[in-house]
């Protein structure tokens, strides 16, 4: 009676022989969609609807009737492609550009060949103190953008720096940083100086994750710290490189706090140094948000071009490198 008993509770009975009821498996099934609720909400307060507005404001404009005063003088009308047309020929947003893309020269491939030197010598053998070492390296990463300009920018004042008080004991010449070419060079030096760090870190993981069995083989062959380096170590971090490449443009094209903060110390740096203080300026300044926005808009593709562009040319790379 027993065995019967419970040979009819395991054949029909037991909960996992049972199917589940509909509505179950209905909730299961959009269960993954109710955790993705609050990011698509955030998503599309804080990133979506930005963009969306800005695009809508870059095709309208103000139009003023009469003195502009009273109810009904300024109305936003449709402009079309006219705030663009204007941003194409604008001589301070492309004098800008022209900055930027100087100022990127130096930052770029300085900070990456920094960054990549220094991973490549915290992954060798003989390094000593790695930990702390990694950690002063990249602290200059966790201090805020808006910070270290200021540090930097009094660092570069021949009144208050230390650096200019050495020189002139030493009767060396003082040069002045915030002046002429030399800005490029100290605004370079704070994008360098905070963003080697984080780059450094990206390449010195992809180092660690290279498999000890490979450099084993490559000294039993008899290959040299420095062989090792150029032609194992350096070819197997190609896409971290690749990525911080990425990064390192997007932040170049961006710039912003920098010449910002630098601006009440020196009268080189104009209110339209970069496309961005552009933007600022338009938008903030004068009130022009519907011609802000197209530029905007503009800086916008162009980054998304330049890092596709750069991504697609780098995957062909890869490919005919792979096929060989």
């Amino acid at each position: 009676m027993t065995s019967a008993h419970r040979k009819s509770y395991g054949a029909e009975g037991a909960p996992y022989a049972s199917p589940s009821p509909v509505g179950t498996r209905e909730r299961v099934r959009s269960a993954p969609y109710f955790f993705l609720v609050p990011a698509t909400v955030l998503f599309a307060l804080f990133f979506a609807l930005p963009i969306g507005y800005a695009l809508w404001l870059s095709f309208h404009k103000v139009k003023v009737s009469g003195l502009g005063l009273g109810a009904g003088a300024r109305k936003e009308v449709w402009a079309g492609l006219d705030n663009y047309t204007a941003a194409f020929t604008d001589s301070e947003l492309l004098d800008g550009a022209l900055r930027v893309l100087g100022y990127g020269c130096i930052v770029v491939p300085v900070m990456l060949g920094l960054a990549l030197v220094f991973a490549l010598m915290l992954d060798s053998d003989k390094v000593r103190l790695a930990p702390f070492t990694r950690l002063a390296i990249f602290l200059p990463y966790a201090i805020p953008g808006v910070v270290a300009a200021l540090l930097w920018g009094f660092l570069y004042l021949p009144d208050v720096s230390p650096f200019y008080f050495v020189l002139e004991r030493l009767g060396l010449p003082q040069p002045d940083l915030l002046d002429g070419g030399p800005l490029y060079l100290a605004l370079s030096n704070i994008a360098i100086w905070g963003g080697t760090g984080f780059n450094m870190i990206v390449i010195y993981t992809s180092l660690q994750a290279i498999p000890v069995e490979v450099y084993e083989a490559a000294k039993l062959d008899g290959a040299t710290p420095l062989q090792i380096a150029l032609r194992i170590k350096i070819p197997m971090v190609a896409p971290s490189l690749v990525l911080t490449f990425f990064f390192s443009i997007i932040a170049t094209l961006q710039v912003f706090n920098e010449p910002t903060t630098l601006k009440p110390l020196t009268n080189s740096v104009s209110t339209t140094w970069s496309p961005l203080m552009k933007v600022y300026r338009d938008a903030f300044g004068t009130g022009d948000i519907y011609s802000a926005a197209a530029q905007a808009v503009i800086i916008a593709i162009a980054t998304l071009l330049l890092s596709f562009g750069f991504l697609r040319a780098a995957n062909r790379r890869n490919k005919q490198g792979a096929a060989q």
